[in-house]
């Protein structure tokens, strides 16, 4: 008598284990395609002409076949700015010898942020020019990437509500993420409590890695 024959119930059994994982696994993918849809379209970035901290001109279309992931700082902040750009360093380690995924970060204090400050600040976070772009240029300009395409909040203070010389501006203390078409995607709270940030993290690095697929 055949082995199978002796045992139908034991064969039985491995059918059913086998229809199990394979409906769990249906889920699981099902899952994934769901968070795969999870980045809706919230704008579309308008051309922008600025000055990187090489000196050099950056438009958008420098940046059009990319992912880039961009936020608002300056480098006399006394306050979330060093801890935002940290951060960012963090993400751009995270991303060496993979995809060509670029970061911005834009000053609102371009009137002392030239070129050349923005170099040295770079410096400090071993920040990769090839890689990752500071950027500088009229106030005009930078309103209208930062305010008007990216959603970043930048307010100069008055002089009455500074709390320091260097207490010069209300800015976003967020991430936000562009896709390959020049697209606004995503939108990540940066925080200052470690265990905020251990999750922020891996979530904007896994949207970067799903918008490089698409």
């Amino acid at each position: 008598m055949e082995p199978a024959a002796r045992h139908p119930f034991r064969t039985l059994w491995i059918g059913v284990v086998l229809l199990g994982l394979i409906l769990i696994l249906g889920a699981v993918i099902s899952r994934r395609h769901a968070a795969a849809i999870a980045l809706p379209v919230l704008g579309v970035v308008q051309d922008f002409a600025l000055t990187n901290q090489l000196g050099q001109p950056v438009t958008l279309a420098d940046l059009q076949g990319k992912v880039w992931l961009a936020d608002i700082i300056f480098t006399r902040c006394p306050g979330p700015c060093p801890r935002m750009t940290r951060q960012m360093a963090e993400i751009q380690r995270s991303l060496a010898g993979k995809a060509p995924v670029r970061l911005v970060s834009l000053t609102t204090d371009p009137g002392y942020d030239s070129p050349v400050v923005l170099s040295n600040y770079a410096r400090r976070f071993d920040a990769d020019p090839q890689r990752w772009q500071f950027l500088t240029g009229t106030k005009t300009a930078i309103a209208g990437l930062a305010i008007d395409s990216l959603k970043l909040t930048a307010l100069e203070k008055s002089a009455a509500d500074r709390t320091s010389e260097e207490d010069l501006f209300i800015h976003s203390t967020i991430f936000v993420l562009v896709d390959k078409q020049g697209r606004l995607r995503g939108i990540f709270e940066t925080s200052d409590a470690d265990q905020e940030w251990a999750q922020v993290r891996p979530a904007i690095l896994a949207a970067i890695r799903q918008l490089e697929r698409e």
